[in-house]
């Protein structure tokens, strides 16, 4: 079958280095090295260690900090990988067969989505609905898990579900709305996947990036025996040039997990772990995430000003967390278009609703230097000005 791009990423890949400003990545702005390592034994200590192989699956140390993270977790449910990225790759590649079902949440980010496909497997979809506010249409997803797609839906029940569905996967807090998932939908969603027999993938890379709550978001593990969570240093860290991420689960998958990371990767980088483990142990981890959010609140006040000063050409639903804002536009524009005009006209990437399944929106990082996000939201709401006018002519005539 025809290979599945991974849209998102060959977009940013292709023009990232191109322009002024990017806007279309989804972290906040990176942490310097200089600002992770500030004891002068923790500096002599990385200078004097040796570049060899790390544990392939990652330190005990490092896996003990990650098992921390989460209630009732040893560091025989961890595994350090490759950023979150690896680690859902090779989770989904040891779980799923062609043929097999998937449900993924949307919009989200599309990597599993896409892995499955070209896995030969069936992608089905549920929906987080902008007009109730980003909540999950659980309907949608009853009629997800059932063995025919076809047809509505009434209220969830496990009575009601069958199992034809091998994977579920979701992402909380959601990536691009920012949206967080309520307990009571949490518990709906395991609930949903056990009565399933499937496996719940559930990547949580944004626990840690709430704007408005001081408490993280709550973890998926912990809840159903059949899940995985995937975690990384990349956003709430602010350290996305460490590559560092893991995955959680059950010890008996972990392990069949790890020969797919032999073969992928056969490990991660001996000053990845080193840093980690710094990053990872307090007051180190406390201070970063208090940085990230820090970028995050006073990044959406900029947002929110400027939707509010450009209500005629775009809205937001606020986020509850992440460094993103999934912007509405109000133009008839595939999102695609709208996105190469701001890139080739303002020099500012953002990325195209389109490439997070759902169109009519732009994802816009909000969470770096503030002067950068200024400067980038006046030069789009001049080319969504530009292309509103350009819509108008056309429609009109000469």
């Amino acid at each position: 079958m025809p290979f599945v791009p991974f849209e998102l990423e060959a977009w940013q890949s292709a023009y990232e280095q191109e322009v002024e400003i990017n806007l279309a990545d989804s972290g906040v702005h990176p942490v310097r090295l200089g600002e992770l390592v500030t004891e002068p034994a923790a500096v002599r200590e990385l200078l004097d260690t040796a570049l060899h192989y790390p544990h392939v699956n990652g330190t005990p140390l490092l896996r003990s900090l990650i098992a921390g993270l989460y209630d009732h977790a040893h560091i025989g449910n961890v595994l350090v990988t490759v950023g979150a990225s690896e680690a859902t790759a090779i989770t989904m590649q040891t779980l799923l067969s062609p043929g097999d079902r998937v449900v993924v949440l949307e919009p989200g980010y599309r990597q599993a989505w896409g892995i499955a496909q070209n896995l030969g497997c069936e992608v089905r979809t549920f929906t987080l609905r902008r007009e109730h506010g980003w909540r999950p249409d659980l309907e949608e997803l009853d009629a997800a898990l059932r063995p025919e797609a076809a047809g509505s839906a009434g209220p969830w029940s496990p009575s009601r579900v069958a199992r034809p569905v091998r994977l579920l996967a979701v992402t909380n807090p959601n990536n691009p709305t920012g949206a967080i998932l309520s307990e009571a939908e949490m518990e709906l969603i395991a609930a949903a996947a056990a009565s399933a027999g499937a496996w719940l993938l559930a990547d949580e890379v944004y626990r840690g990036t709430e704007r408005l709550a001081e408490a993280e978001t709550p973890s998926f593990w912990g809840r159903y025996e059949r899940t995985v969570v995937v975690g990384s240093l990349s956003k709430a860290y602010g350290l996305p040039g460490l590559r560092t991420g893991w995955l959680l689960g059950p010890a008996p998958m972990v392990e069949r997990i790890w020969r797919r990371h032999e073969y992928a990767t056969i490990s991660t980088g001996m000053l990845s772990n080193t840093l980690a483990e710094i990053a990872l142990a307090e007051p180190v981890r406390s201070r970063l995430v208090e940085r990230t959010r820090g970028y995050i609140r006073a990044g959406y006040e900029l947002v929110e000003r400027w939707a509010s000063a450009n209500s005629d050409v775009v809205s937001i639903i606020p986020p509850q967390a992440t460094a993103l804002a999934f912007v509405r536009y109000h133009l008839d524009l595939p999102s695609v278009d709208v996105a190469d005009a701001i890139r080739t006209r303002a020099s500012v990437l953002v990325a195209p609703g389109s490439c997070f399944g759902i169109e009519g929106h732009l994802r816009v990082a909000l969470g770096l230097e503030p002067a950068h996000v200024m400067e980038a939201l006046k030069r789009i709401a001049r080319v969504l000005r530009e292309l509103r006018t350009e819509s108008a002519a056309v429609r009109t005539g000469p």
